[in-house]
């Protein structure tokens, strides 16, 4: 296991303030927040946004609209079909993974970014595709990373990631990590890069120190430190995306 299941620390963090730019439309069947680069609505560059186990709510379209003002167009599909974990559960405590995560694996899963990735593809005609994941969408980054899938993939503390998938990899690879971290701990980031240096493939791991999982779209944006390593995170995928993209 490149890094493990998610756990009570996926269901932790803060509430971010703010005005989502983008709208939620109706993709197949599937509710996907879109959200275009200003005054250019026909971009040849996407980023498919693959978000923690909290979905689509204000915290992960703020962040889709930062891809968005670099000049990517980003989409965000309900990767749990409106059965996403509510920051309300969150707060109450009220979190019971035994009972979510088996109807969220990849053959519930995988065919949403499949088909996610095919819309922008084939409908939007976008030519390079990017992905980006939070905690349990850093698996499907890892899984799509392949020829004629996803181009270039940027994850953040990831979860529940093999060590089959990270090594089947196919193109440039980014992590962000964080110093204290029960799912992406120092072990297993360290056999990670031993698999991914076996790859062939580019791949960077940036690790924050005072920081936890879920620091790059959950942290505490009045705590200094946390503030600073969520916006060096989104610049370092950014820095990524246009190294490779």
């Amino acid at each position: 296991m490149a890094s493990n299941p998610p756990a009570a620390c996926c269901a932790t963090g803060f509430k971010h303030q703010g005005t989502p730019a983008g709208e939620v439309k109706n993709i197949d069947g599937v509710d996907t927040y879109i959200t275009y680069p200003k005054d250019n609505k026909t971009p040849e560059k996407t980023v498919v946004f693959l978000t923690d186990i909290f979905g689509i709510f204000p915290n992960s379209q703020l962040l889709a609209d930062e891809y968005a003002k670099n000049g990517y167009l980003t989409v965000v599909p309900d990767l749990f079909q409106g059965d996403r974990i509510s920051p309300e559960d969150m707060d109450s405590g009220n979190v019971d993974f035994g009972a979510w995560l088996p109807k969220h694996q990849p053959a519930n899963v995988d065919p949403v970014v499949e088909a996610t990735v095919k819309y922008v593809r084939e409908t939007l005609g976008v030519k390079k595709v990017a992905a980006v994941g939070y905690c349990f969408g850093a698996k499907y980054v890892t899984r799509f990373l392949k020829s004629n899938k996803v181009d270039v993939g940027f994850v953040a503390h990831p979860s529940f990631i093999t060590h089959e998938e990270l090594g089947a990899i196919q193109g440039p690879f980014s992590i962000a990590a964080a110093e204290t971290d029960s799912i992406f701990t120092t072990q297993l980031r360290h056999e990670s890069e031993e698999t991914l240096a076996k790859t062939g493939q580019p791949w960077q791991i940036n690790l924050f120190s005072g920081v936890a999982h879920g620091f790059a779209v959950r942290g505490d944006l009045n705590v200094k430190i946390q503030k600073w390593a969520k916006e060096q995170a989104f610049y370092q995928a950014i820095a990524w995306f246009s190294q490779y993209l």
